[in-house]
C-alpha cells in the first residue's frame, strides 16, 4: 500500500530529475495513479487520522501527503499536479556562453562565487580577457586574493578597505582601481549639525567628560592635576566612575547651580553618564529594620539639576572647534563607515523547484541575501512569502556545496504544514519533520540519531522540541559560568552604588538560578548516551517566527525603565548558545531569523535581533553592552502616563526614541532585509472599522477600584 506508493512517487521525482523522456514519466504516472486509487478505496485518504497512525514514522509520510490537495478545513479537493504532470523543473545545464557578463551570471548561479576558471572555460577566453572585460564589475580583495563582484566588495565597512586598497596599491598598480571605485563610495562625511551625541556616549574619550566638568562646574585644576578628582570608563563593565565626587566642597556650581545639598553634580553625572535617573533616599527604622525610601521632593530637584546637565552638555559638546573636528572624526570612522550591499537573485535558476511556482522579485533577492550574506534577519510583512524564501535558500545553499544539514525551527503547530510548503516548492526534497511523539522521552534519543545519521536535505523541527536538543556538557558549563560571572560584576557594582535593593535582589535570584542549574549539570556528569546539538552535524539554522525569542535578557545599569526586560527566557538564552555555536562553526553566515513583527513591543528588540545576528558587530563596535549601545543610538523620556489600575496617572520613565538613525539602519541593514506592506504593496482585502462602545457594570467597576488599592499597596 503506502510502501508501494512511496516508492512510486520517488521513482517518478528520479525521472523528472534526471532528465527521462515525457513516456517514461507517463508510465510511472500512470502506475502512480493505479497504486492510489486502489489504496484510497481500501484504506481511505492518506491524510486521515488512521493512516497518519500508521505511517507517520516514516521519512516519506509528509510526500505521500503532498499527493492530495486539500482546502481549509482539511477536506480533500483532488490530486495533486504530480499525477499528470511534470512538477519539477528541468535542470538547464550551460556548457558556453557569449560574453562574460553572463559567464558572471552563470558563475554566481552553479558555484555561489566568481570563479574566473569556470567563467573563461564557459565563455571560450583566457582569463586575462575575462578580467579585463569585467573590469570594475569584479575586484580582487587584496586580503584574501579572491575575485568579488562590485555589490559584495563595494559594501560593508568600505572606509577600512580604503585604507587597505591604498597601502596594497603603493606597490601593486593593479589595485589602484580598486582604490577609485571605493573612493567613489565612500559614505558622505557627517557634520556636527547631523550628529546627535548625548551625554553617557561610550565611544566619548573619559578625558572629554573631564573637560566638561573643568568648563561647566568650573572644577579647580589642582585636583586634576593630582588625580583627585577624574573620570574612567571601564570597556568589561561598561560602566563609567567618576572618582573624588565629595573634594570639590564649596563650589557652587556643584551644590547649588548643577547639584543640591543632597546629591551633588558630580554625582549626579555620574548618573547621567551610565543612564540612570538621579534619585534620593531617606534611611529610616521599621521594625528594628533600617529600610530605605525614596525622598521625591529631594528626587524631583535632583531630576532637575540633572536635566540642566544634560542641556549643558549639548551646547558644550561641539562648541570647541579642535574637540568638534575630533569627535566628529571618531563618530564617522565608528559609524559612519558601512555600505549596506545590495542583493540581487534575478541570475538564480533553482534546479528541482517545481515550474508552477515563480519567486517574485523581492523573493529572489532575499534568497540570494541568504547565499552570499552574513546571518540573515527576513523583516517581511505577512504574505509576503517568507517560507519559501527560506526553503528555496536552503535547498541552493546545499546545491552549491555551502552547508550540508539545514534545520528549520519553527512554531510547534506549523511543523506538518512547513513540511508540506516545503514539498509543494521541491516536490524531490527529503526532508525530516517532528511531530509531538517523536520528544517524547522514549522516543527523544532515537530520532535526534535519525537526525544526526540521515543525510536529510532539512529537518523541520518545533521551538520547544529544538529547546530539548542540549548543547554538550561542557558548552553548557562554559556558557553558565561565564553568565555568573558577568551578573556578579553586575552585583558589586550595583552595591558598591548602593543601587536599588529591588536591583540586587534580582540579579541575586538570577544568580542563584544559575547556580543551581550549574549544579545540576555537574552532579548528571557528562552523559555519553545523550545525543547533543553539535552532533546533529546541523551547519544552517533557519528559525520561524524568531520574535519567540525576544526574551533575551540584558545586563544593564538603568533601573525602572519600562521596555527593558529584566527577566529571561530559557527557551531565548538556549537560542542565543546555539547562535554563538553557529557562528563559530559558519563564521557569521549560517543563521536566519524571520518575523513579521522584528520591533513588536520595545526598542531593546532592536538590539536583541542584533545580538543573535551581529555578535561580533557589535563588540567590533563597542558596543558589546546594551548600555554602550543605548548611549549611543537610544534616549529615555519621562512622561506623564495612565496608570495600568486606570484610576490616575503616573510618571514613567521609558527606553522611548531612537536618534542617529541612518547610522544604526546602516549597521542594521548589513543582516536585515527589510519589506513592509507599502514596499510590497501586496493585496489585501479592504476592512471596515467600527468602533463599539461598553459601558462597565457594577461588577467589573468594584474589581477595578480593588485591583487599584493593590497597586498603590504594593507600588
Amino acid at each position: 500500500g503506502m510502501v508501494g506508493m512511496r516508492d512510486c512517487t520517488q521513482g517518478l521525482i528520479n525521472l523528472q530529475l534526471q532528465e527521462y523522456p515525457e513516456t517514461a514519466i507517463k508510465e510511472k504516472q500512470s502506475e502512480l495513479n493505479r497504486l492510489y486509487d486502489g489504496f484510497s478505496k481500501k484504506y481511505g485518504r492518506i491524510n486521515s487520522r488512521a493512516n497518519k497512525r500508521a505511517f507517520h514514522q516514516d521519512s516519506g509520510y509528509f510526500l505521500l501527503c503532498s499527493l492530495e490537495k486539500l482546502d481549509e478545513e482539511g477536506k480533500f479537493k483532488g490530486k495533486a499536479d504530480m499525477f499528470f504532470r511534470r512538477t519539477i523543473k528541468k535542470a538547464e545545464v550551460v556548457t558556453s556562453v557569449d560574453t562574460a557578463a553572463e559567464a558572471l551570471a552563470v558563475s554566481l548561479s552553479e558555484k555561489a562565487k566568481v570563479d574566473l576558471n569556470y567563467m573563461a572555460e564557459l565563455a571560450r577566453k583566457d582569463i586575462h580577457a575575462i578580467q579585463e572585460e569585467l573590469a570594475g564589475v569584479i575586484f580582487q580583495n587584496p586580503i584574501t586574493d579572491r575575485w568579488e563582484t562590485a555589490d559584495e566588495y563595494l559594501s560593508g565597512n568600505v572606509r577600512d578597505k580604503l585604507a587597505t586598497a591604498k597601502v596594497f596599491a603603493e606597490n601593486r598598480p593593479e589595485y589602484r582601481v580598486n582604490v577609485e571605485a571605493l573612493t567613489r563610495v565612500q559614505p558622505k562625511e557627517l557634520d556636527a549639525s547631523e550628529i546627535e551625541v548625548h551625554i553617557g556616549a561610550t565611544w566619548i574619550e573619559p578625558h572629554y567628560m573631564e573637560e566638561f566638568m573643568r568648563d561647566i562646574f568650573e572644577t579647580p585644576q589642582h585636583l586634576f592635576d593630582k588625580k583627585t578628582v577624574s573620570v574612567k570608563f571601564s570597556e568589561v563593565t561598561g560602566k563609567w566612575k567618576v572618582a573624588g565626587k565629595n573634594e570639590d566642597n564649596g563650589n557652587p556650581h556643584v551644590k547649588v547651580t548643577y547639584g543640591t545639598k543632597r546629591r551633588n553634580a558630580y554625582a549626579i553625572l555620574e548618573d547621567s553618564l551610565n543612564l540612570k535617573e538621579s534619585q534620593v533616599y531617606d534611611r529610616i527604622e521599621e521594625d528594628g529594620k533600617e529600610k530605605r525610601v525614596l525622598n521625591k521632593k529631594e528626587t524631583i530637584l535632583a531630576s532637575q539639576k540633572q536635566e540642566a546637565i544634560r542641556e549643558a552638555f549639548k551646547g558644550w559638546v561641539f562648541h570647541d572647534p579642535d574637540r568638534r573636528q575630533d569627535l566628529v572624526r571618531k563618530y564617522n570612522e565608528l559609524f559612519n563607515s558601512t555600505r549596506p550591499r545590495e542583493y540581487d537573485g534575478s541570475h538564480l535558476k533553482f534546479p528541482g523547484m517545481t515550474p508552477d511556482i515563480e519567486l517574485k522579485e523581492h523573493q529572489l533577492n532575499a534568497v540570494a541575501h541568504q547565499l552570499y550574506g552574513n546571518n540573515v534577519l527576513l523583516a517581511h510583512c505577512v504574505g509576503a512569502g517568507k517560507t519559501f524564501e527560506m526553503v528555496a535558500a536552503a535547498m541552493e545553499s546545499k546545491r552549491l556545496g555551502l552547508c550540508e544539514k539545514c534545520m528549520f525551527v519553527v512554531p510547534n503547530h506549523l511543523t506538518e504544514q512547513w513540511a508540506s510548503d516545503f514539498l509543494r516548492l521541491y516536490p524531490g526534497a527529503n526532508i525530516l519533520a517532528t511531530t509531538k511523539k517523536d520528544f517524547e522521552p522514549a522516543n527523544r534519543k532515537k530520532f535526534c540519531s535519525r537526525i544526526a545519521t540521515g543525510n536529510y536535505d532539512a529537518v523541520i523541527i518545533g521551538h520547544t522540541q529544538f529547546e530539548k536538543i542540549p548543547l554538550s556538557w561542557e558548552r553548557q558549563i562554559a556558557n553558565i559560568e561565564k553568565q555568573i560571572d558577568e551578573i556578579d560584576l553586575v552585583i558589586a557594582e550595583a552595591k558598591a552604588d548602593k543601587g536599588e535593593r529591588y536591583t540586587v535582589k534580582q540579579m541575586e535570584k538570577m544568580r542563584k538560578g544559575l547556580r543551581v542549574r550549574l549544579q545540576k549539570l555537574n552532579d548528571a556528569g557528562k552523559k555519553d548516551n545523550v545525543v547533543t546539538f553539535e552532533q546533529l552535524g546541523i551547519d544552517r539554522l533557519f528559525v520561524d517566527e524568531s520574535h519567540g525569542f525576544k526574551n533575551l535578557f540584558l545586563y544593564t545599569k538603568m533601573r525602572n525603565v519600562a521596555g527593558i526586560p529584566q527577566t529571561e527566557a530559557k527557551k531565548s538564552l538556549d537560542m542565543f548558545a546555539k547562535c554563538q555555536y553557529m557562528d563559530e562553526l559558519t563564521e557569521g553566515r549560517g543563521i536566519t531569523f524571520a518575523t513579521g513583527t522584528p520591533i513588536a513591543n520595545s526598542m531593546t528588540e532592536l538590539y536583541t535581533n542584533m545580538r543573535y545576528l551581529q555578535y561580533s558587530t557589535l563588540q567590533r563596535l563597542g558596543l558589546g553592552h546594551f548600555d554602550s549601545w543605548a548611549a549611543s543610538f537610544g534616549e529615555m523620556q519621562t512622561a506623564i502616563e495612565l496608570a495600568p489600575e486606570g484610576t490616575g496617572y503616573r510618571a514613567k520613565t521609558r527606553f522611548a526614541r531612537f536618534y542617529n538613525l541612518p547610522e544604526l539602519i546602516s549597521v542594521f541593514k548589513e543582516c536585515a532585509d527589510i519589506k513592509t506592506a507599502d514596499m510590497l504593496n501586496l493585496p489585501v482585502p479592504e476592512a471596515e472599522y467600527e468602533n463599539v462602545i461598553l459601558q462597565p457594570s457594577e461588577y467589573q467597576k468594584n474589581m477595578v477600584e480593588s485591583l487599584a488599592e493593590r497597586a498603590e499597596n504594593i507600588r
